[in-house]
């Protein structure tokens, strides 16, 4: 909450953070962009110079399947690029599947495409593409597959891809501009994208900026040399080699198990190699090894494949979605396997009815009543906890398995593990805090009833799509993320007491008209839940905190604009980051389906702040700003 950010939040469309080249967010600083965002208004869509990734397709992205669309496709054809064979595959299953329920299965074909580069003496490894080939009409639907698994290639793939493809041909022989292809009428607003970049630059600023309507400093960002960022970054200590990825991956691997002796920043040139000094798992489950833990392109890749284990090794059955989830999640049980059923509040009483449902299904189904529960902990956006314990207990009598996204409460705070047959994170969040880069991590859980028949599937069917400049950037990341989640949960703790002071949940709220309505926080909302996982110290006292993310809603939209617009942080999809970020998240993700968002207490007024590291007298001051503006809104409508 520096001026600089104060300043960089009126610039919408900006990346965030600014001047990043893969920034995994975007500068949507007032409702009304929100609300333009989403219904598509030329005024914020034509300002996004990117946005989340698996909603917005990099321009990188689309710069290079725009020249595969121009070598490889035919009358009209678009793609989608994948970085295996397997990934193609599933992405055309999938696309047929859909469309045959809709009436009529859609023509996808796949193309490999081998980048190599021009020089033998060359260290950069030749790039595999597998492109998915369809009709250009049917883009909306392959990018429901791309935004629902989170799979595809990444920026940094798509780079070191253009890159080589540079190398090959700078000639007027080169594949036309992409921009040259007829548009593709847009489907559902997250399904869409922006239009096609064009062709290859040249390396003169005066191209470029002809092509980029940002400041002049990220202009000059665009124009330092991808070979200099490397060296730099590995210079200077902050990344490992690029030809070290194998290690990035295995201390990451180790840092999630909770297996590393030594984990400080300092010890980051030894925690992937063989003389790093390894103990017995913190996270609460003897036994968890780095073998045990396995990496995903995203977060939204693991969730997805998690389903997919579980389909793939157990009798079939419909899932169980349990709690209010982020979005994709349900999408994910709803369109792949047998379906799901929706248990939405996620509260004790929803355990009651669960419990009937499964007893229910079990009396005229030989095999396990359901396939899996998939529940967060807490959940986004309400941050309610479930009951873990009792839900395991069900687990165990009913026989199916549990997967908790254990993202907003993360291992430092939280020991859901325990009580999981698998977990899953996004690493892109809290993890990784940069957000400069993309990542998911999945666990099982050594003493789950399943985990023989979990790890030979894993071990048959796993394969490592995640990109290893991505691990690179991660793993640097990550190095800190303890201390860095020790100072968010305290800032976090501070800002949601100072609010929840003003609101109407508080009896003595000084205010004679409040603003705010209720603060959900995992402190205030199911307690009781979040209490029993609570990572707790030697002497048995509460060691974790409650995270970094909280909810508002306001006693009117109006003051819900109001604190919103006002809030002097980053605004835009996401969390977990560094800095404070800020989103009024039922318009971002059910602007279509908003009363059936509000049926599950998902208010469209609901705003969702995500607090970073900055100076905890600067944030307070910025949240009563935001909120002195709520109240004078109240009180006028009085």
């Amino acid at each position: 909450m520096s001026t600089t950010v104060t300043d960089q939040q009126s610039t919408l469309g900006a990346s965030v953070p600014p001047f990043t080249a893969h920034a995994i967010s975007v500068s949507l600083p007032t409702w009304r962009d929100n609300v333009g965002y989403e219904e598509g208004d030329p005024r914020v869509v034509n300002s996004m110079v990117t946005g989340y990734p698996r909603f917005f397709i990099h321009r990188s992205i689309q710069k290079l399947a725009g020249i595969c669309e121009q070598k490889f496709g035919v009358q009209g054809e678009r793609c989608l690029l994948c970085p295996t064979r397997k990934i193609a595959e599933q992405c055309r299953e999938f696309m047929i599947d859909r469309s045959t329920k809709a009436g009529a299965p859609v023509p996808v074909r796949l193309v490999q495409f081998t980048i190599c580069p021009q020089s033998e003496e060359a260290s950069t490894p030749c790039r595999e593409l597998h492109m998915v080939f369809f009709p250009g009409d049917q883009f909306p639907l392959a990018k429901q597959f791309w935004q629902h698994t989170g799979l595809c290639v990444s920026s940094r793939y798509a780079e070191s891809c253009l890159a080589m493809l540079h190398e090959e041909s700078t000639t007027p022989e080169s594949p036309p501009s992409a921009s040259a292809r007829p548009p593709v009428k847009p489907g559902n607003r997250h399904y869409s994208a922006k239009g096609s970049m064009s062709k290859s630059p040249s390396s003169s600023p005066t191209v470029l900026h002809a092509r980029y309507t940002g400041s002049i400093a990220e202009q000059t960002t665009e124009l330092l040399e991808k070979d200099h960022f490397n060296y730099l970054e590995e210079r200077y200590g902050r990344n490992m080699p690029l030809g070290a990825a194998a290690a990035a991956k295995r201390a990451m691997r180790r840092r999630i198990a909770g297996v590393l002796v030594r984990d400080a920043p300092n010890d980051w040139s030894t925690a992937g190699g063989n003389d790093a000094e390894l103990g017995p798992s913190t996270r609460g489950v003897e036994g968890v090894t780095e073998d045990d833990v396995f990496l995903y392109a995203t977060g939204m890749s693991a969730i997805w494949s998690a389903h997919q284990l579980a389909l793939g090794v157990r009798p079939p059955a419909k899932s169980v979605c349990f709690g209010f989830p982020y979005t994709d999640t349900l999408k994910i049980l709803e369109k792949w396997g047998p379906g799901c059923h929706f248990f939405g509040h996620g509260l004790d009483s929803d355990i009651d009815e669960l419990e009937k449902l499964l007893e229910k299904e079990s009396q005229s189904s030989q095999g396990p009543p359901v396939l899996a529960l998939f529940t967060e902990f807490p959940s986004n956006p309400l941050l309610r906890s479930a009951n873990l314990p009792r839900l395991r207990q069900l687990a165990d009598k009913y026989d199916f398995l549990i997967v908790v996204d254990e993202t907003l409460g993360n291992f430092v705070n939280v020991e859901v593990l325990p009580y999981a047959d698998i977990v899953v994170s996004s690493l892109s969040k809290v993890f990784s805090g940069d957000a400069n880069v993309m990542g998911g991590s999945l666990v099982l859980n050594p003493k789950g009833p399943h985990y023989t028949e979990l790890k030979s599937y894993m071990a048959a069917n796993y394969e490592d799509s995640y990109y290893d400049e991505d691990a690179i950037y991660m793993e640097r990341n990550s190095r800190d993320f303890r201390r860095r989640i020790r100072i968010i949960d305290d800032n976090t703790l501070t800002v949601c007491t100072f609010l929840r002071s003003r609101s109407l949940a508080d009896p003595s709220c000084p205010v004679a008209r409040p603003a705010v309505k209720e603060v959900y926080y995992p402190k205030w909302s199911t307690p009781h839940n979040y209490e029993k996982c609570r990572v707790r110290g030697p002497d048995g006292q509460p060691a974790g905190g409650y995270g970094g993310l909280f909810s508002l809603t306001f006693t009117s939209t109006d003051a819900s604009k109001a604190f919103f617009d006002t809030l002097p942080c980053m605004k835009g999809p996401s969390l977990g980051t560094n800095f404070t970020l800020a989103c009024p998240y039922t318009i971002l993700a059910h602007y279509t389906e908003l009363d059936w968002a509000a049926s599950w207490g998902v208010e469209e007024g609901l705003v969702r702040v995500s607090v970073g590291m900055e100076d905890r007298d600067t944030l307070l001051k910025g949240f009563e700003k935001a909120l002195l503006a709520a109240e004078a809104v109240v009180q006028q409508q009085a």
